[in-house]
């Protein structure tokens, strides 16, 4: 677009037309009131165009003298470094004049006749002419006037460069008064030649030396920008005055006492000490009354002048101590530091960063630099002042938000930078806008740092995006609290995977439970190369499954997933189709990493030599177990056709598939082998996507709707930016808002309560505040596309606020998925949201309650609800999640349980021992049944060695999906199971036929002991399995109708479908139980003794039973007169299999037994190969994902896979097939 040129004026044509040449036409943008860069203006334009000269107040005379002494640091530095000098030589030159006099050759005025003094001690006559008058030699004369000129005249000019119109408060200066003191005599001395040779205090140029030394150092500490100076300035202070009070003393003694002894200046400096250190020994005084006067003034102003510069003194250091000083330059360049940045410091969460920190090796040299706005109190001042922490722990009061405390801590030379969010507070959005700014100011303070955040809210994670690795709180909690209610105690499988250890945990324990939990709690996951790894490098271009298992077999290792080097994507369990290369980088779970590990190949090869493989090689804590069980796997091998799906029959499709004898009927079952190739036609990757058969074989009826169908996609409205996407189960189209409400009805359906829904599995029940976007994360994984369809379990949100319009759109679109206001501390709101038809009752920890005036009693309401629904409710698991991991030892809290405190004392034992995880040893968190958020922290630290293990943890907690990556889920093994008898034949058996990795154990046990107080190595146990001596026959029906967790190997989980003759045989199986764990648990020793026991039980059994009955008739009161239906709120007697094992998961039977036993639950992490399986052990598994194998299909291989998947029985297709 062409520009419009302005007409000209009718005095621009003129001129342009007069002969005088239009001035030149200036740049574009150039103001015409800049100053003129060419010579000036022609013509017309002078009148026009002004040149301005700014700042013209600076160039008077004045104002340059002032810039140059005063105003300009540099300059103004070595002006002041001159002054400090002069003072200096004054001084030096007054001890010459010293040392140079002798008054024994006579004193008087320059010029005059010289007399000689005598003292006389017994008079009372002073003689002052040895006082007024020295000897001043000519040359020194000259110096000192020259020196005193110079000084007078700066001192001149310094006034009148500051004079700001009162001239008296210059003159009145202390200073000043010195100075003329000190000068003015010298210039007199100029014109009048007697008075040469006059005493001039000369010596007091050192308060002046003092005072141009303070100024000296406030002006290079402006230079070099240093801000953090004034315990430096205050030291040097002290230090000066001090040296100025000796100076003055020792040198006006010894001038003075010229009319007395004559000292010479080192007697005069040996008395200053003498009486400043209030020592005294009285061989040196002085004789005449001025001198001794110099003395008491002296001690006055000492005594005046030093508290204060004392007081002063630690007022700094205090604070100082509050603040912590500084991170030296230096050794921030010769040293290795981290900086810790949170917005208030705890003990819990520092001794838990600094025990995770410092239990790698590499990190020992490291120093940890906190950075904290608040004050430090008095538990972490204490741990802080411990010599193991004191020495490389450093405490800064600073804001991450200031480049000058960033600085302080070194921030640009750390090695890391861990930002972490205050969970304690009841605004947790303001706390996460607090770290999201604090992650900015450290990414632009120091771009090459490498931040690692956490963060409370998901939707505030992407603010923070850029930072090396993020972990989010809720997103991580809600994911693993969904994840319990699949797979059981996935919450403590996470955090002993996340925490190091070094599996001593309960090893001096006489318990054998305790001993292998605390052993297997030592496993973590680490990583090698596999070119350069013993452990894997013989299996270069063989199958994933096929080294996984035969590394289990031979090391003990479990090999979980490889990352390729070119790409970034982690894959868990890539499945036997995954060929190993030497550049992969295998992730596996051990108790150390292989580096660390030594290898007995001789004496493995000589205990198969002699027939001895099949035994554990564990040696010690130190020593890795080296596993070989080959005489345990079978000796004939399967054929492969046994792999294929196999009609179910009997109903037992639930069960690892029992394989077929071989002629002669005397050998025993035999495994097929792990192939080192994956073999196409005896895989069966397609089972989890098989939805046309699996529609007909068994139609979905959910909510009372006939055919309603479900589609496998992706969720279309997700709650907040960042959230990764999941394939999961939808509905076809999306439910109205109003359908949502379960305790409502609306014009679609008219049902008010989860009975008249008619639901065919469990409810999953979780109470929350509020309806965050977190939330959303426990649906996804409940919902995921590998889930089966008809497993997937109602999901009632239970809401103490109703929930917003954005979360209501997010989860319109899942099946079964409702909510209701309500709380958990109100009965009616419990069954109104259906908790007698609920499996899981998972309790979040409330916002508003994590903050609380006493440290620790957050907790207090939610232990006291969970506790009260525990009563009413005994056949419900309930998971909670607390926000002090402390408080967990009042979950299922009972004060006579003797065994309870035993395991209080193993705790301290074990804390005391310097354990990470010496809480892992209470019951509800062995079970699974307690959670806090802060266990996870450490997860964060670890990834500072491990920079995968977020995104390993992501993974097997559902909330990233990696294409090709597998997933985690469980499977029960029952009694028909147990032909397997080990673990490592288990995962012979799972990697052979469905290419699954076991990783763990969920094990549930019956613990008979003494209920007297007694330590808990005197204590008597008695492990007693559920259906041990039981007649198979009789007891695999009610136990084979349990579901499997995850999409395990179980039946239908249907309370509508269960045999109606189960309850009867449960009571009856319940009270057997209940008989022998008696007779084991007790002993009699006589029949008075076994008939007060016998009373004593009997009475606590009808206590039990009345208090029962009582909870009992007052829940069917309510439900009444709520208008619900009673018939689902049966009897403890008549509790079906489900209820039984979640009692039993929960902790103990409370009505079926008496307070002697216990059940508990507990975790394996990679147990030995030789570890014998139980009924009803819950195996963690990691299956491959199926969608890869899809993928990878051919079509011609897919329908090959689908009419293989037809002929199979339905309920089969969806579980483990062994």
């Amino acid at each position: 677009m062409a520009r419009a040129k302005l007409p000209r004026s009718p005095s621009e044509g003129k001129a342009g037309l007069g002969g005088a040449p239009p001035a030149p036409e200036e740049p574009h943008g150039l103001s015409p009131l800049l100053p003129a860069r060419g010579g000036g203006s022609m013509g017309s334009d002078v009148g026009q165009r002004v040149q301005v000269e700014f700042y013209v107040n600076e160039n008077t005379f004045k104002e340059r003298l002032k810039l140059f002494f005063i105003k300009n640091q540099r300059s103004s530095l070595r002006i002041r470094l001159f002054n400090f000098s002069l003072k200096l030589l004054t001084c030096l030159l007054y001890i010459v004049r010293v040392l140079l006099d002798n008054p024994a050759r006579g004193i008087g005025c320059w010029g005059c006749t010289k007399h000689n003094y005598t003292f006389n001690g017994s008079s009372s006559e002073i003689n002052w002419a040895p006082i007024l008058w020295v000897e001043r030699k000519l040359t020194l004369w000259v110096i000192q006037v020259i020196v005193a000129t110079i000084s007078f005249l700066e001192t001149m000019l310094l006034i009148y460069l500051s004079y700001k119109g009162n001239i008296w408060e210059q003159i009145f200066r202390v200073s000043f008064v010195l100075e003329m003191i000190n000068t003015l005599p010298f210039i007199i001395t100029v014109f009048w030649a007697p008075l040469r040779n006059l005493f001039i205090p000369v010596f007091l140029n050192c308060w002046l030396a003092k005072h141009a030394l303070e100024n000296m150092i406030n002006d290079f500490h402006r230079a070099i920008l240093r801000t953090q100076s004034a315990m430096f300035n205050q030291v040097l202070i002290l230090f000066c005055t001090l040296l100025c009070l000796v100076f003055t003393g020792t040198c006006g003694i010894q001038h003075l006492e010229r009319a007395g002894e004559n000292l010479d200046l080192l007697t005069s400096f040996y008395f200053c000490i003498v009486t400043f250190s209030t020592v005294g020994y009285g061989d040196v005084t002085p004789k005449i009354w001025p001198s001794q006067l110099l003395v008491v003034i002296m001690i006055c102003v000492a005594l005046v002048v030093l508290p204060l510069q004392f007081e002063e003194l630690v007022y700094l250091w205090m604070e100082r101590q509050k603040s912590g000083g500084n991170y030296s330059r230096h050794r921030a360049q010769t040293e290795k530091h981290v900086v810790l940045c949170v917005s208030s410091l705890k003990i819990d969460l520092l001794m838990d960063f600094l025990n995770e920190f410092y239990a790698h090796p590499r990190l020992q040299d490291y120093y940890v630099v906190i950075l904290c706005p608040t004050e430090m109190d008095v538990q972490v001042r204490r741990v802080l002042q411990i010599p193991l922490w004191s020495q490389r722990v450093i405490y800064l009061q600073g804001s991450a938000l200031k480049d000058q405390d960033l600085m302080r801590a070194k921030m640009d030379n750390g090695e890391a930078c861990f930002i972490l969010s205050s969970r304690n507070e009841v605004d947790r959005t303001a706390a996460d806008h607090q770290t999201i700014l604090r992650a900015w100011a450290v990414k632009d303070f120091a771009p090459n740092c490498p931040l690692y955040v956490q963060i409370l809210k998901p939707e505030n994670k992407f603010h923070v995006k850029f930072a090396d690795h993020v972990v989010c709180e809720e997103e991580c909690k809600y994911a693993m609290l969904a994840l319990n209610c699949v797979c059981p105690a996935t919450s403590t499988l996470i955090t002993l995977l996340v925490h190091t250890s070094r599996g001593q945990e309960g090893q001096e324990s006489p318990e054998q439970w305790q001993r292998m939990y605390g052993r297997c709690s030592g496993n973590e996951v680490y990583h090698i190369r596999m070119g350069d790894s013993k452990f894997f490098r013989e299996y270069q271009g063989k199958s994933f499954t096929y080294a996984a298992f035969h590394g289990h077999k031979k090391y003990g290792v479990c090999l979980i997933g490889l990352k390729r080097e070119d790409s970034k994507s982690i894959l868990l369990n890539p499945g036997p189709r995954h060929i190993l290369a030497a550049s992969d980088t295998c992730f596996y779970i051990n108790i150390t990493k292989e580096e660390n590990s030594a290898f007995i190949f001789k004496q493995e090869e000589r205990q198969q030599q002699r027939g001895l493989a099949g035994q554990a090689l564990y040696q010690g804590p130190s020593r890795l177990p080296v596993h070989s069980i080959i005489a345990s796997m079978g000796t004939v091998a399967m054929d492969l056709q046994s792999a294929e799906c196999r009609p179910a029959q009997g109903g037992c499709g639930a069960k690892l598939t029992l394989p077929a004898e071989n002629g002669s009927g005397s050998r025993r079952p035999s495994i097929a082998p792990v192939l080192e190739l994956a073999d196409s036609s005896a895989l069966l990757p397609c089972d989890l996507l098989s939805d046309q058969s699996e529609d007909e074989a068994m139609p979905s009826e959910d909510e009372g709707l006939s055919a309603v169908e479900y589609v496998k996609g992706y969720p279309p409205n997700s709650p907040y930016i960042g959230s990764s996407p999941t394939l999961c189960h939808l509905l076809p189209v999306k439910a109205p808002f109003c359908c949502l409400r379960l305790d409502k009805g609306c014009k679609h359906n008219s049902y008010e309560d989860a009975k008249a829904y008619g639901f065919k599995n469990k409810l999953i029940i979780v109470s929350a505040e509020t309806a965050g976007n977190g939330l959303y994360n426990f649906i996804v994984p409940l919902r995921a596309y590998y889930r089966p369809r008809r497993e997937l379990n109602p999901i009632v949100l239970l809401l103490d606020n109703r929930p917003d319009h954005h979360f209501l759109e997010a989860i319109c679109c899942f099946p079964m998925v409702y909510y209701m206001e309500g709380s958990v501390d109100n009965l009616d709101s419990l069954l109104q949201c259906g908790i007698i038809y609920a499996d899981n009752l998972v309790v979040v920890d409330k916002e508003s309650t994590m903050s609380a005036e006493e440290d620790y009693m957050a907790d207090a309401k939610t232990i006291v609800n969970v506790q009260t629904m525990f009563r009413l409710f005994p056949s419900l698991s309930i998971t909670t999640e607390l926000t002090h991991p402390s408080n967990m030892r009042f979950m299922q809290f009972r004060a006579k349980d003797s065994y309870s405190l035993a395991l209080s004392k193993l705790e301290k034992r074990e804390r005391e021992n310097g354990s990470n995880l010496a809480f892992m040893f209470r019951l509800p968190f062995a079970a699974g049944r307690v959670f806090s958020i802060s266990m996870l922290d450490t997860l964060l630290y670890q990834s500072f060695v491990k920079d995968y293990m977020i995104t390993i943890t992501r993974l097997l907690l559902g909330l990233d999906t990696t294409p090709g990556s597998g997933y985690l889920c469980a499977m029960k093994v029952s009694e028909d199971d147990l032909w397997i008898r080990t673990y490592g034949r288990l995962f012979q058996k799972l990697c052979s036929s469905s290419a699954e990795i076991p990783i763990g154990i969920y094990r549930t046990e019956c613990h008979v002991f003494s209920s007297e107080p007694q330590d808990l190595r005197a204590q008597s146990q008695v492990s007693v399995n559920v259906e041990e001596r039981e007649d198979p026959q009789r007891a695999t029906g009610p136990w084979g109708a349990r579901p499997g967790p995850g999409g395990g190997s179980t039946q239908g989980r249907h309370p509508s479908s269960s045999d109606p003759a189960e309850h009867p045989l449960l009571r009856r199986k319940s009270l057997q139980w209940a008989q022998k764990l008696s007779r084991k648990g007790s002993r009699p020793r006589g029949k008075a003794p076994v008939a007060a026991e016998w009373g004593s039980q009997q009475r606590g059994s009808l206590c039990r039973h009345s208090e029962r009955q009582e909870l009992s008739e007052l829940v069917k009161n309510r439900m009444k007169h709520l208008g619900l239906p009673t018939t689902g709120y049966e009897d403890v007697a008549n509790l079906t299999a489900s209820d039984v094992m979640n009692r039993v998961n929960l902790g103990y039977l409370q009505d079926e037994m008496n307070d002697q036993q216990n059940t508990l639950s507990y975790v394996l992490i990679n147990p030995p190969p030789d570890t014998r399986l139980e009924p009803n052990d819950i195996v963690y598994l990691i299956r491959s994902d199926p969608l890869a194998h899809m993928a990878s299909s051919s079509p011609s291989h897919k329908s090959s896979c689908s009419n293989k998947l037809s002929s199979c029985n339905p309920e089969t297709r969806d579980e483990t097939q062994l």
